[in-house]
């Protein structure tokens, strides 16, 4: 790792110096009192390891699958928008440091760059949010495709648009020279405006199952569903043709008190019952919180905002580092828990502690 970038759990308190305060706490922000991003964190502390021993692995190898396509590793970058905010080269240089050790990233709808020219930059999977307009849902739908994007990943859980108090996140104002170039041809957002409320006129709060089945039908993409914490959600998603869903509680910032993600991760795998690939997000700080995930079954650990923190910190070398990080870490705690392989990670490993 570059020595001048700080590794994966210290990254924060750097970004927190280098970014404008306003710009800090768009990032950072959780709704309510944070309790649930709170939540997220502690459940991975509150998860031992539970190694074995004697069983002769040195090399283990952490490559995976993620529908069908093959990743050196089994974390990918989280959909997480206005990344040009951290870096002026925000979403592209994300895009390149996945690409270079050999992951993948999922690119927001409310990206600083658009989808093209990350897209030309390396291969990506396109968040989408159903908006009220679903001719212009469409046509995001359509340029995904027309770029390569390997799947969609429809986000299902921001209709609150989550309450955040006064001094946790207060109401965040897109600057002037931001643009959002994957929704143009669309209202822009009122000078002064309050980027939640912009998001609010555009995203249709109101979305059902018969909606991912209308996405099924005008999308030749594979359909991930992300924002699942319910088991009976999970089997829905399998019922509805659904490819892969994430459990996420969208990094704690719209339901305060919602269960954490990795406490939710078994049931939700348990109902998916092999039919779809289960990922999940939030919480995700070092390699050996990557390993306590897959153990409870998780294909792909996806991370957030570490990235922002990195991508802050040094541009796409720092997100190059983050990685590389997370990597060496995971690769010592499979060697540590006689793990040959990614799939050999297994609820077993792990045991609650105290």
């Amino acid at each position: 790792m570059s020595p001048s970038i700080p590794p994966s759990y210290e990254l924060e308190s750097r970004a927190h110096d280098l970014l404008p305060p306003e710009v800090y706490g768009y990032y950072a922000g959780a709704a309510g009192a944070g309790t649930t991003l709170a939540a997220n964190l502690a459940a991975f502390d509150r998860l031992r390891l539970r190694p074995d021993v004697l069983t002769g692995t040195t090399a283990p190898n952490l490559s995976t699958t993620m529908l069908g396509v093959r990743l050196a590793l089994p974390v990918a970058v989280a959909p997480m928008a206005l990344q040009g905010l951290a870096h002026p080269e925000g979403d592209v240089a994300t895009a390149r440091a996945a690409s270079d050790v050999g992951t993948a990233m999922i690119l927001a709808t409310l990206a600083s760059r658009s989808l093209e020219e990350v897209a030309a930059a390396s291969p990506l999977l396109f968040q989408l949010y159903i908006l009220r307009d679903r001719g212009a849902t469409r046509a995001l739908i359509d340029r995904a495709v027309a770029a390569g994007a390997r799947a969609l990943v429809v986000t299902v859980d921001a209709a609150p648009s989550g309450r955040r108090p006064p001094g946790v996140l207060t109401e965040f104002i897109l600057p002037q020279a931001t643009g959002l170039p994957n929704l143009a041809g669309l209202p822009a957002p009122t000078p002064g405006a309050a980027l939640r409320e912009y998001f609010a006129t555009l995203v249709d709060g109101a979305v059902t199952w018969k909606d991912v089945a209308w996405l099924r039908s005008v999308s030749p993409l594979p359909l991930v569903v992300k924002g699942i914490l319910a088991p009976e959600d999970g089997r829905l998603a399998a019922e509805h043709g659904v490819d892969a869903v994430v459990v996420s509680n969208h990094g704690g910032r719209m339901l305060d008190g919602a269960v954490a993600t990795l406490d939710a991760l078994p049931a939700v795998v348990e109902a998916a019952a092999g039919r779809l690939e289960v990922w999940m997000d939030g919480g995700v700080r070092r390699g050996r919180d990557v390993f306590k995930a897959l153990a409870l079954g998780a294909r792909l650990v996806l991370v957030g905002r570490p990235v922002l923190w990195a991508l802050a910190t040094g541009g796409e070398v720092g997100v190059r580092a983050l990685f590389t990080d997370l990597r060496d870490e995971l690769e010592t705690t499979m060697i540590a828990c006689g793990c040959a392989e990614v799939g050999d990670a297994t609820p077993r490993h792990v045991t609650a502690g105290t």
